[in-house]
């Protein structure tokens, strides 16, 4: 099959017979060219099939006018809502955005950072993997100038500009409403501790249950995935617990939804027999009978702040270099997963 000849300015300008110069600037509506001669030459180039060469001219400017998003994975509500914010905002700035995602594999996102290096995007955004230590997979942008915006799991003690929520104030607040429901034997099904997001909650849990006089037990926390098979393994474990535990805190709401339905599947009662809170507020948890209390992570927010600061710095608007932690609002949206009757 033969190959159709790339149409250039130049084959425009001989069907108009125009100068080459005057097509270029009529293509990029220049008002130094005539209304109606920007017209023809417009219909001329829908009419020979002609493409704007993005690459050459991001080249001679040193631009490209993308941005790279790197996350940990695809398959989140969560996560479908932050690139929705981060597109809501590169969309009117005129960036485009090339999206990456790790695989919670240390490996793949150096890989990623490297790829979107090379595709020279203007600036980056990023989620880390639960593998992820360190950020010196990150230099080469630092070294070139190139902006980066962390987002949701973060390095905290970095210098770099992160956009968080106050994750040992939504782990503080979940345990804290199971404790004022009656409950006294709580479990924590969390991911891995070296991840800021995890470690966080962690803490919060923890010092709700000291401000309590609630011993911590070890044993009451599952380390999990938080993956669909995750939380069947915690239910089980749960329903294997003696005495069982009457309230369990998930820092995903997927994988309690999951729990749930298991626990349910046995014959339990939620949440008189086992009060259950997620995190994320998720649309899995108005699904779910009952509809799950959730501390609500408002991801379309943390894309649009971390999108617009980083589309204000490119564009001269204002500077990363006195910014360090955005933090986002977040709030206990409270539903009857975790009211026991009679409290």
């Amino acid at each position: 099959m033969e190959t159709r000849k790339e149409i250039t300015i130049y084959d425009i300008a001989q069907k108009l017979q125009l100068s080459s110069s005057t097509v270029s600037r009529g293509l990029q509506d220049n008002p130094t060219i005539n209304l109606k001669t920007r017209e023809r030459i417009h219909e001329a180039a829908r009419e020979l099939g002609y493409r704007h060469n993005t690459f050459a001219s991001s080249l001679r400017k040193q631009k490209t006018n993308t941005i790279g998003v790197i996350v940990h994975e695809l398959n989140s509500s969560f996560i479908t809502s932050v690139l929705a914010g981060i597109e809501r905002v590169t969309y009117k700035t005129g960036y485009d955005i090339l999206i990456a995602h790790s695989s919670e594999s240390f490996e793949k996102e150096a890989a990623n950072a490297l790829n979107l290096f090379h595709k020279r995007v203007d600036g980056l955004i990023a989620s880390l993997s639960l593998e992820t230590k360190g950020l010196d997979h990150f230099k080469q942008f630092e070294e070139k100038g190139i902006p980066v915006v962390y987002i949701d799991r973060v390095e905290e003690k970095s210098a770099s500009t992160k956009v968080i929520i106050d994750n040992y104030s939504g782990g503080y607040q979940a345990t804290q409403h199971l404790i004022d429901q009656g409950c006294e034997r709580i479990v924590l099904v969390t991911a891995n501790l070296q991840r800021n997001v995890y470690e966080r909650r962690h803490k919060g849990y923890k010092d709700a249950l000291s401000a309590n006089g609630i011993p911590f037990n070890s044993k009451y926390v599952l380390i999990k995935d938080l993956s669909e098979q995750s939380g069947n393994e915690a239910a089980l474990q749960i329903l294997k617990m003696t005495p069982m535990p009457d309230g369990a805190f998930f820092t995903n709401d997927f994988s309690a939804a999951v729990c749930m339905k298991t626990l349910k599947e046995y014959g339990l009662n939620i949440p008189d027999d086992i009060a259950i809170v997620g995190f994320n507020n998720d649309t899995i948890g108005k699904i779910i009978e009952p509809q799950l209390t959730t501390i609500n992570y408002p991801g379309t927010e943390m894309g649009e702040v971390a999108a617009r600061h980083l589309t204000n710095h490119l564009r001269g608007l204002s500077t990363l270099n006195d910014i360090s932690t955005i933090i986002i609002r977040s709030d206990l949206v409270i539903r009857k997963s975790s009211l026991k009757k009679g409290i």
